[in-house]
């Protein structure tokens, strides 16, 4: 059992992110395809509300062997044991997602117990002789604990009892890390932010695969290879969106807090902040999938709330991390956001495809947008991979801005984070 105890060297540096993980995180892309099809089953706004609350089950029980594994070496001795329990729930939790507001809602709620249970004797053991991580443990638990006793609760009974207990249980959950100070966690920040940005890869794969289910049997013509060509082509956008540099600043800045603040900006940034990101995302799958089906028609208000919206509250998510992490509110996002729920009412009043193809001109114009705007400041956090301080790339404005006369249109690696 001493190999499963904290690793400091761990928790403060550079570790790629291990096999098991991966296979961990294999389960994860089931459980989103399985609330994609839970959307396109039921494109009701009941559908979709019940989609979301299944989705923040699902994001949260994922998150926290983030957390964990951030901490401890998952491929070692009793952990990987456990590790692989986890999976196996986590695979039962999935196959019961569509049937979690019905006739699985037990099975949903007991796999999700073991999970989180197995998660938190994790951290009580890698905790043993470290006070203040053990006492971060403790004050997790009872929040924990009651969550999932009122999850199991809601498997018991029907209608609108059922999901006023889920409404009740998710917010117990996400509430309880804000309810106390951050002391005892460590994060490792080259770690953290290769485990989110894959599972926002993850949450993208979605929606290749719903491009895939949407064209299944259906003929190969003109319409169908469009709509396939303009939906990668926005998927493509949002992965842009992310990693050409966002992703560095954020974590330069992870790594430039310390202590109680580093984890307070990883609880914030990323497992309460990644959350809508990859709810846009799925949403974008599920109406994206509907598009395809039917591509000459204009789509239902739901479907078109997907395709529209879910890619305006990936960016609305995009612009509260910009801020988390020290950046401005900036101009392009704002801006693409509010052309894209423009597109919502509209969207159910053309043709599908064409609500697709504003869409992807939304998004590429965005790009393009920034990259010509920070073209010179992108640059620079491109090559520092994120191996920078918020010093360093204030000296590189500064030292830029005294030939922004002779440079027109010359930005600092500050002014790409602000504007």
């Amino acid at each position: 059992m001493a190999d499963a105890r904290v690793d400091p060297g761990r928790a403060h540096g550079a570790h790629p992110v291990t096999p098991l993980e991966l296979f961990f995180d294999l389960v994860v892309v089931f459980a989103i395809t399985q609330v994609s099809s839970f959307l396109s089953r039921r494109p009701t706004l009941g559908g979709l509300f019940e989609g979301l609350l299944l989705l923040g089950a699902i994001w949260w029980a994922w998150s926290g062997y983030a957390w964990l594994t951030n901490m401890l070496d998952p491929e070692e001795g009793v952990v990987r044991l456990a590790m692989l329990a986890a999976i196996g729930a986590m695979l039962v939790m999935s196959l019961a997602a569509p049937g979690a507001f019905g006739s699985d809602a037990v099975t949903f709620a007991i796999a999700y117990a073991v999970v989180r249970a197995f998660q938190l004797v994790l951290l009580a053991i890698a905790a043993r002789g470290d006070r203040e991580l053990m006492r971060a443990v403790a004050r997790l638990v009872p929040a924990a604990a009651l969550a999932t006793v009122m999850l199991v609760a809601a498997g018991l009974v029907q209608g609108w009892e059922r999901l006023a207990l889920w409404c009740a249980a998710l917010p117990i959950l996400y509430l309880a890390p804000l309810l106390g100070h951050m002391r005892g966690w460590r994060v490792s920040p080259e770690h953290f932010v290769e485990r989110f940005g894959l599972i926002i890869i993850i949450a993208l794969g979605e929606s290749i695969v719903a491009i895939g289910v949407g064209a299944a049997g259906l003929p190969l013509d003109a319409g169908v290879i469009v709509a396939a060509l303009l939906g990668i082509t926005v998927v493509a956008c949002l992965w842009w969106a992310y990693f050409d540099w966002v992703v560095y600043v954020a974590q330069a800045r992870l790594a430039e807090a310390m202590g109680p603040a580093r984890a307070a900006l990883a609880r914030d940034a990323y497992s309460y902040l990644h959350l809508p990101m990859v709810g846009g995302i799925v949403l974008f799958a599920f109406g994206l999938k509907t598009t395809l089906a039917d591509a000459s028609g204009a789509l239902a208000v739901i479907p078109a709330l997907g395709l529209c919206g879910g890619v305006a509250l990936y960016f609305v998510a995009h612009i509260a991390f910009r801020l988390r992490i020290g950046g401005g509110f900036g101009r392009g996002r704002p801006v693409a956001t509010v052309l894209l729920l423009a597109l919502i009412p509209a969207a159910t009043m053309i043709p599908a495809l064409l609500a697709l193809g504003l869409v992807a001109a939304v998004c590429v114009g965005l790009i393009v947008y920034e990259v010509f705007r920070h073209r010179q400041a992108r640059a620079w956090i491109r090559s520092r991979r994120g191996a920078f301080t918020t010093e360093e790339a204030l000296a590189v404005q500064r030292s830029r801005g005294r030939g922004r006369r002779r440079q027109p249109g010359h930005d600092g690696a500050e002014d790409s984070i602000r504007e």
